[in-house]
C-alpha cells in the first residue's frame, strides 16, 4: 500500500522521542491483589469525570483518579514516556501476571495532531480495579490496594437539546459527492468523512450514566471513557497480549431493520456488495501493511464475516500476527501502542493512499475531530495492552456534548445513503432519538433512556 509513512521499531522510536520527553518521570510504587469477583465495575466510579474505563461483555478494567498524566501530540512520544516510567516502577502482586494487571496506562489520542486543537493524553489512575472470567483485582499506585465503596448513585437522564454540527446535512451530502468525484478521476481509492452533532443539557451529563448505558446496551463492543471521551466501539484497532497482535478491521455497513426474516437477506446483500467489499478490502490491506514489519508471520483472512451489532451489520476481518520478539534486553518487541501508532490512521478511518485521504478530509470536513476515530484504550507495564478506534463515541464536558459519526466513500458511494449511514452510526450516543431527526438544521429535544445501568434494555436499537 502506498502513501504511508514507513513502520519504525520500538526501540528506533523510544531512542527517537525520549529527548522530548520530560527528562525527570516520578518514580511509581504499585501494588496488586486479589479479590473476590467485584461485580459490575461501573459501580465503583465516582461522581465527576476523572475516572477512565474499559469494559466489554462484563468484564474489563476501571481506573479511579490519577497518579501520572502525560500530554503530547503524538502516540511515539507517548509511548515512550510510559516506558520510561515503567523502566523505574516497583510492582509487587500476589496475582499471575496477565490481562489488565497491574499499573496501567489509559490513553486516548488525536486522530489529526497537526490540525486538531485537542491534546492526546495518558492517565495513570492512582487505583485499577479489574474483572476478568470471574476473578478480580485491585492495583494501586503509591497506596494500598483496598476495594474502594461503590460510587454515588448516577444523576437523572438529561434532557439534550441538539443542533447540528459543522456541516448540515445537506451540505455534507454535497462534501461526499466531491469527495466521490475525486475518487472517480483517480486521485484517491477511498477517504472517509466524518460529521457531528452537537447537543446542551439542562444540566451537568454525568457520564458514567452514558457509560453504563453503551456497556449495558452494546455488550459486544468496548466501552470507554477517558478524559471526557465517551464512546462504545466495535473496532479493535490491536491487541498485544502474550506475543499476539490482534486487530478487529470492520468496514461496510448495512442497517438493520429489525425484522427477523430479513437477517439473512440483509447478510447476503453485505457480502455481495461491491461498493462494500471494496471499502473492506482497503481497510485490510491498510491493516497488515502497518503490522508486518512488527510480526514474524501473519494471518490475513480471504474474505470478511458478518458482524451483527443491534441496528447494523458490519464486514469483519481479524487479523492476527505474531510479534517480534525485538532487540531490546527484555526481548519485548514493540508494545501494543506503538502498534496502534503504527496502523493509525487505518482506512477505515482516514482512507487511502494514507496521505491523499487525510489531506482530501481536511478539505472537506470542516471538523475539529479531536480525538474522534483515534486510537483510545490502555497499556501495561510489559507493553502488552488494548486499544480501540474511538468510533460510536462523544466528548462530553459538563452541559455539552459533541457526538460523531463517519461512513467510507469509495466510487460506487452515494451522498444520501452515506448520511442515513451516519445517522444509524449515531444512534448509540444520542439513543433512539434519531428516527425522529429529519431536518437538523432545526434544534429538537428528546429524553435520554431512563434504564437501569447495568441491564441490557431489550427495546434499545441501537447500532455500531
Amino acid at each position: 500500500m502506498t502513501g504511508r509513512p514507513g513502520a519504525q521499531c520500538a526501540a528506533e522510536v523510544a531512542t527517537a522521542t525520549l529527548s522530548r520527553v520530560p527528562p525527570t518521570v516520578r518514580t511509581l510504587t504499585a501494588t496488586t491483589r486479589a479479590i473476590a469477583d467485584p461485580g459490575a465495575l461501573q459501580a465503583y466510579l465516582p461522581a465527576g469525570d476523572t475516572w477512565t474505563a474499559w469494559l466489554r461483555r462484563g468484564e474489563g478494567v476501571v481506573g479511579l483518579g490519577e497518579a501520572l498524566r502525560f500530554e503530547t501530540d503524538s502516540i511515539h512520544e507517548a509511548d515512550a514516556w510510559w516506558a520510561e516510567v515503567c523502566r523505574t516502577l516497583t510492582h509487587t502482586s500476589d496475582v499471575a501476571p496477565g490481562y489488565g494487571v497491574g499499573p496501567l496506562a489509559f490513553g486516548s489520542f488525536a486522530f489529526d495532531p497537526e490540525t486538531s486543537a485537542a491534546r492526546s493524553v495518558l492517565v495513570v489512575p492512582r487505583v485499577v480495579v479489574g474483572r476478568r472470567a470471574g476473578a478480580g483485582w485491585i492495583t494501586a499506585v503509591d497506596g494500598e490496594p483496598d476495594l474502594p465503596p461503590p460510587g454515588e448513585p448516577f444523576g437523572a437522564a438529561p434532557d439534550v437539546t441538539w443542533r447540528t454540527g459543522a456541516l448540515a446535512p445537506e451540505a455534507w451530502e454535497a462534501a461526499v459527492a466531491a469527495a466521490v468525484t475525486r475518487i472517480r478521476a483517480g486521485e484517491l481509492g477511498k477517504v472517509v468523512l466524518a460529521r457531528d452533532v452537537a447537543g446542551t443539557a439542562a444540566q451537568p451529563i454525568d457520564v458514567r450514566q452514558v457509560l453504563a448505558r453503551l456497556a449495558g446496551g452494546y455488550p459486544s463492543t468496548w466501552a470507554f471513557h477517558v478524559d471526557g471521551l465517551v464512546g462504545a466501539t466495535p473496532e479493535l484497532l490491536v491487541r498485544r497480549e502474550r506475543g499476539l497482535a490482534t486487530s478487529r478491521v470492520l468496514a461496510g455497513t448495512i442497517r438493520r431493520h429489525g425484522e427477523q426474516s430479513d437477517e439473512v437477506a440483509l447478510a447476503q446483500a453485505l457480502a455481495e456488495s461491491s461498493k462494500d467489499l471494496a471499502e473492506h478490502e482497503y481497510a485490510v490491506a491498510s491493516v497488515a501493511d502497518a503490522l508486518a514489519p512488527f510480526c514474524s508471520g501473519m494471518n490475513v483472512p480471504d474474505q470478511p464475516y458478518v458482524l451483527k451489532l443491534p441496528n447494523v451489520m458490519h464486514l469483519a476481518s481479524d487479523v492476527t500476527g505474531v510479534c517480534d520478539r525485538g532487540d531490546d534486553a527484555a526481548g519485548r518487541g514493540a508494545s501494543a501502542l506503538a502498534l496502534a501508532a503504527a496502523l493509525h490512521p487505518s482506512a477505515a478511518v482516514c482512507g487511502t493512499p494514507t496521505v491523499s485521504a487525510l489531506g482530501l478530509i481536511r478539505a472537506l470536513e470542516q471538523l475539529d475531530r479531536g480525538r474522534y476515530a483515534g486510537p483510545v484504550g490502555w497499556i501495561d507495564s510489559s507493553g502488552d495492552g488494548e486499544w480501540g478506534i474511538a468510533l460510536r463515541c462523544g466528548r462530553v464536558s459538563g452541559r455539552t456534548v459533541q457526538v460523531f459519526a463517519g461512513c467510507g466513500i469509495v466510487a460506487d458511494s452515494e451522498p444520501e445513503a452515506e448520511l442515513a449511514e451516519t445517522r444509524a452510526k449515531l444512534v448509540p450516543m444520542v439513543a433512539e432519538a434519531m428516527p425522529e431527526v429529519k431536518d437538523e438544521g432545526r434544534v429538537y429535544t428528546f429524553r435520554l433512556r431512563k434504564g437501569i445501568p447495568f441491564t441490557p434494555d431489550p427495546a434499545f436499537k441501537g447500532g455500531k
